[in-house]
C-alpha cells in the first residue's frame, strides 16, 4: 500500500492503459477475427507489372494457390491495347525509380541497358538455369556488364508468312518446299513482286510506321549485307549497305511498288489486320501472329493456307532474322527478393513454359522442350522457328540504343514516306544522334 501510495495519479493513469491495452491485445489475437488478420499480413504480397494476358491470369492463379499463406502475387496490368511500347517502358521506369511500387516487371529484351540500374543481381540464385536450362542465345539478352540482371521469359524470331493459294496462281518461279522455306534473295523476291503487280491483291506488307518495327526491317536488311548498327561502339548509319538498305525499303513502295502506300500507317496488330482483310500475300511477322487469328471465324478459311518461311536475304549476302522477346527483372528494392525469385523460377518450368507456347505461340526459353523430340515432331512450327534460330541475331545492348532508335525510326519512317531522300534521312539521324538531341515529334 506504501507503494501505491506513492504514485502519482498520473502514473497510475498510464499504467491502467497499458493493463487496458495488453487485456485488449490479447483478446483481439485470440479471436477467429484477428487470426484471420494476422494470417493475411503474413503472407508475402509480389506486385508484378505486366500486359496481364489470360494464361498469365490463370498462371498467377495457380502460383497464389500453391503459395497459399506464404506469397501472393498481386498483377499490374498495362495492357498492350492501352499503352504502347514507349509508354510502358516510361511508366516501368517511373515503378522502378518510386523504390517500392513493383518487385517483377516484364521488360523488352532491348531495355535491360537502361534498366539494370534498377535490378537485382541474379548469378547466385539462377546458377543452375544459366547452366543446365536455358537457351543461350536468349540468355544474350539478360546481361549487362558481366552481371545477370534479368531472366529471358519467352523469344521471338521475325518471319516471313504468305497465303499459299494465292503464290500458286503467280506465273514466277517461287517455290515455298525449296526456296522460301531456305530464304530467297531479296532480288527475286522484288522480281516476283514485279509480275504480281496486275493482281489486285497486295503482295508485301511490311511495318513502316514512326516505331522500333520498321527498324527492325532495316537492320536485318543491315546484318544480311554483313553489317551491324554499331562498330567500334559507334553508331555508322554512313554507310553503302545503309544505304542500300533504306532505299530498298523505301523501292517497295515508291519503285518497285510490291508494297502499298499504307504500309507507313502500319504497325503490328493494324498491319496484321490488313493483311489478312485485303488478302495480301507475304506479311512480315512474329510467331504469335498465328494465335491471334485462331479463333477468328472470319478469316477461318484464310488461316488454312498462311505458311511460314524464312525473311528473304540480299544476293551475296546472308539469311537474318531479328530476334524479339521478354525478359522478367527483380526490383533491387523489392522488399521480397526470395519470393519474387520463387515466382520466376515457377515460370520456366517446363509445364508453363509449355502452356505459355500453347496459348501465345511465343517461343519457349528452356533447353528441354527443344529436345524432346516427340514434342517438336508434332510442333512443326515450333520446330521451324527453332531452326531459324540460326540466323538470328539480337539488336544492340546500349544503353542509349532505345532513344537512338527513336531517332532512326523517325527518319527511316520519312524515307519510306518519300518526304525526304534516303542519303537525307540518313544523314539527319546521325547528326542529330551524334549531337545528343533528343527528338520531339
Amino acid at each position: 500500500m506504501k507503494n501505491l501510495k506513492g504514485l502519482s495519479k498520473s502514473s497510475l493513469f498510464f499504467t491502467a492503459l497499458i493493463v487496458i491495452a495488453v487485456i485488449i491485445l490479447f483478446i483481439y489475437i485470440a479471436s477467429p477475427f484477428a487470426t484471420h488478420m494476422f494470417t493475411e499480413e503474413t503472407v508475402k504480397k509480389v506486385y508484378f507489372a505486366d500486359h496481364i494476358s489470360p494464361v498469365y491470369q490463370e498462371l498467377i492463379k495457380e502460383f497464389n494457390e500453391q503459395n497459399k499463406g506464404e506469397i501472393e502475387i498481386v498483377p499490374v496490368h498495362l495492357p498492350f491495347e492501352k499503352f504502347t511500347t514507349n509508354e510502358r517502358k516510361e511508366i516501368l521506369s517511373r515503378y522502378l525509380r518510386s523504390n517500392d511500387i513493383v518487385d517483377i516487371v516484364s521488360i523488352d529484351q532491348i531495355w535491360v541497358p537502361r534498366f539494370a540500374k534498377w535490378a537485382e543481381p541474379l548469378d547466385i540464385p539462377f546458377e543452375k538455369y544459366v547452366k543446365d536450362s536455358l537457351l543461350s542465345i536468349a540468355l544474350k539478352s539478360c546481361y549487362y556488364q558481366g552481371r545477370l540482371v534479368s531472366i529471358p521469359t519467352h523469344l521471338d524470331v521475325a518471319v516471313l508468312y504468305y497465303r499459299s493459294d494465292l503464290l500458286k496462281h503467280l506465273s514466277g518461279t517461287l517455290s515455298p518446299e525449296s526456296k522460301l522455306n531456305n530464304s530467297i534473295t531479296w532480288e527475286e523476291f522484288i522480281e516476283q513482286g514485279e509480275l504480281a503487280a496486275k493482281l489486285s491483291n497486295p503482295f508485301y506488307i511490311f511495318q513502316a510506321d514512326d516505331y522500333e518495327g520498321l527498324v527492325c526491317s532495316f537492320l536485318e536488311m543491315l546484318h544480311s549485307q554483313g553489317k551491324d548498327l554499331y562498330e567500334n561502339g559507334e553508331l555508322r548509319l554512313d554507310t553503302p549497305e545503309a544505304h542500300k538498305a533504306l532505299q530498298t525499303l523505301a523501292d517497295f513502295v515508291h519503285k518497285n511498288r510490291i508494297s502499298p502506300p499504307s504500309v507507313s500507317e502500319l504497325r503490328e496488330n493494324n498491319g496484321n489486320n490488313f493483311f489478312m482483310s485485303n488478302n495480301a500475300i507475304f506479311l512480315r511477322g512474329w510467331p504469335s501472329f498465328l494465335k491471334e487469328f485462331e479463333k477468328d471465324t472470319l478469316h477461318k478459311e484464310t488461316l488454312k493456307n498462311l505458311k511460314i518461311a524464312a525473311l528473304p536475304h540480299f544476293k551475296n549476302g546472308k539469311p537474318a532474322n531479328i530476334l524479339g522477346g521478354w525478359n522478367f527483372m527483380i526490383s533491387k528494392y523489392s522488399n521480397h527478393k526470395p519470393e519474387a525469385v520463387k515466382f520466376v523460377k515457377f515460370m520456366l518450368s517446363r509445364k508453363v513454359q509449355t502452356r505459355m507456347f500453347e496459348a501465345r505461340n511465343t517461343m519457349p526459353v528452356i533447353k528441354a522442350i527443344y529436345q524432346d523430340k516427340a514434342f517438336m515432331d508434332k510442333e512443326k512450327n515450333l520446330a521451324y522457328f527453332y531452326r531459324l534460330l540460326d540466323n538470328g541475331f539480337h539488336r544492340p545492348f546500349i544503353e542509349d540504343y532505345t532513344k537512338n532508335s527513336d531517332i532512326i525510326s523517325y527518319y527511316l519512317y520519312k524515307a519510306v514516306k518519300n518526304q525526304i531522300t534516303v542519303d537525307s534521312a540518313l544523314k539527319s539521324a546521325s547528326e542529330k544522334i551524334r549531337l545528343g538531341q533528343v527528338l520531339i515529334r
